[in-house]
């Protein structure tokens, strides 16, 4: 059976699809089994005991441990999304540049930020200050700075990347329309890009938020040091505490997915109508000059 025209895979036969339905039962059955055995687990170590759970919804526990650890890792997460995004737009467009000059230095920068442990990074800025600048960053300082540089770093090869995806020929025909180079990348290589690229920017806003959970090592006050060290060292509940903060996790990336889809599909929905109010804005001129 060969592939329709325009297709880009081959339909799978009867065969593929039983092969494809057993494969799926197999990996279901093994899931419940791994589900319940976890569950079978922590019920013998007592890890489902009521006194585990019931702090988790004292409202004095949200107060004191949970809310103002998920303030700093919010507080950590936009800074380094703000910072990183300018960082990563920057050296695109200076990796992008004609000038060697330019092009040569923002490559190392950028390729030495990616192949550098995230972790290190934030050593380097907390304990490293002190050796620089005779004084110590605060913990927050230093998280963002790592955050910024390695994510800053992915976000403008996934910028330059999404610029040379695009056809070659946008950029021509604004060329030959008397457009200098920097007016082709900000009027109309970037605005394309942006659309294709957003799921995978919001994607790399997500490593960012879960990053900023390194931030324990040093001492920053973010979520996870709060629900270890907070609640799990006055309740002796490591396990409902690693869980709850997990959750917590889970449900602000499901957020910023959801986001990120709907930003795409917007986007997509406004360039589409762009396009199709195009040809009548152009009748009018047709006729005029007729």
């Amino acid at each position: 059976m060969s592939a329709a025209p325009g297709n880009l895979y081959e339909p799978p036969g009867p065969r593929s699809v039983r092969r494809n339905r057993m494969l799926a039962a197999a990996a279901t059955v093994v899931m419940i089994a791994v589900a319940v055995l976890v569950y079978v687990r922590f019920d013998a170590n007592e890890q489902w005991a009521a006194e585990k759970w019931s702090p988790l919804i004292r409202p004095d526990v949200w107060s004191t441990f949970i809310l103002p650890g998920l303030f700093g890792t919010l507080k950590a997460a936009v800074a380094g999304i703000f910072l990183a995004t300018v960082f990563g737009f920057v050296f695109a467009a200076a990796r992008m540049s004609e000038h060697r000059w330019l092009r040569v230095p923002a490559a190392v920068v950028v390729e030495f930020f990616r192949a550098v442990p995230l972790l290190l990074l934030i050593f380097f800025a907390f304990f490293g200050s002190f050796v620089l600048i005779g004084t110590s960053v605060s913990a927050f300082t230093a998280v963002v700075f790592g955050l910024t540089l390695y994510n800053g770093s992915v976000i403008a090869e996934i910028v330059r990347s999404g610029v040379h995806n695009l056809p070659k020929g946008q950029a021509e025909a604004a060329y030959a329309l008397g457009m200098r180079k920097s007016q082709v990348m900000r009027l109309v290589l970037l605005p394309q890009a942006v659309r294709t690229m957003m799921p995978a920017i919001v994607s790399q806003c997500v490593v960012l938020l879960k990053d900023s959970a390194l931030g324990f090592i040093v001492g920053y006050d973010e979520l996870v040091d709060r629900g270890l060290n907070g609640i799990a060292a006055n309740f002796s509940n490591v396990i409902p505490a690693a869980i709850l903060i997990a959750v917590i996790f889970i449900a602000i990336n499901v957020a910023l997915d959801k986001f990120a889809h709907w930003l795409h599909e917007n986007s997509g929905r406004r360039a589409r109508q762009g396009d199709d109010a195009k040809p009548a804005a152009a009748e009018p001129q047709l006729v005029e000059a007729l």
